[in-house]
């Protein structure tokens, strides 16, 4: 009976008559990407911006999904207001510029903390490791070390149980510039969210 449930829902989906509602955190520290990924959900287009001042919102449409999206900004200043918007979220996705290996350490203690926060228990995290594009960044192998995410959930595992993982984590690499990776993190993101 699900599998009939799913399938009209995806129909209404396509049809743009139906979609799931999420309110999600954009973090990780300043020039990840966040804003740039945001802009290109939203317009479809890169835009290079200036740092991230103040927190955003946008209510996008991604596939399924209707999201009320959060772009809290990454430098230390904005990380204190990050505990402020934990509270009723659906989703994180932490962006980390895979290019910037001396950061790798900073970003593990922001995604350790949210990680071990009780107000984000259960709550997916999508691990975006972002500009492939350019030569030097990380492999996926390398971000996940760094970050100590080695035991994720698994991109094509379809039952999640929370006795077994506080928080469902997957890694992906991506080129937000590029369009590149992020499409079949969201949609790994979007098993989670009702």
């Amino acid at each position: 009976m699900s599998f009939v449930w799913d399938w009209f829902y995806s129909i209404l989906a396509s049809l743009g008559l139906y979609h799931k509602n999420a309110k999600i955190l954009f973090l990780g520290l300043d020039n990840a990407g966040k804003t740039t990924l945001l802009r290109m959900l939203k317009d479809n287009r890169a835009v290079s911006s200036e740092p991230t001042l103040h927190p955003n919102s946008e209510e996008l449409i991604v596939g399924q999904l209707k999201l009320k999206a959060f772009d809290l900004g990454g430098h230390e200043t904005a990380r204190r207001l990050w505990q402020d918007y934990t509270t009723t979220v659906d989703a994180v996705v932490f962006l980390v510029d895979a290019v910037d290996r001396q950061r790798f350490p900073e970003a593990k203690r922001e995604l350790d903390n949210l990680l071990s926060s009780d107000e984000l228990r259960g709550v997916p995290f999508l691990v975006l490791g972002n500009k492939i594009d350019l030569p030097s960044a990380a492999s996926e192998d390398e971000l996940k070390y760094a970050l100590g995410c080695q035991d994720t959930y698994g991109k094509d595992a379809v039952q999640y149980d929370d006795r077994c993982v506080a928080n469902p984590i997957e890694v992906f690499m991506c080129s937000v510039v590029r369009r590149m990776g992020y499409k079949d993190a969201f949609q790994w993101l979007s098993q989670f969210l009702t």
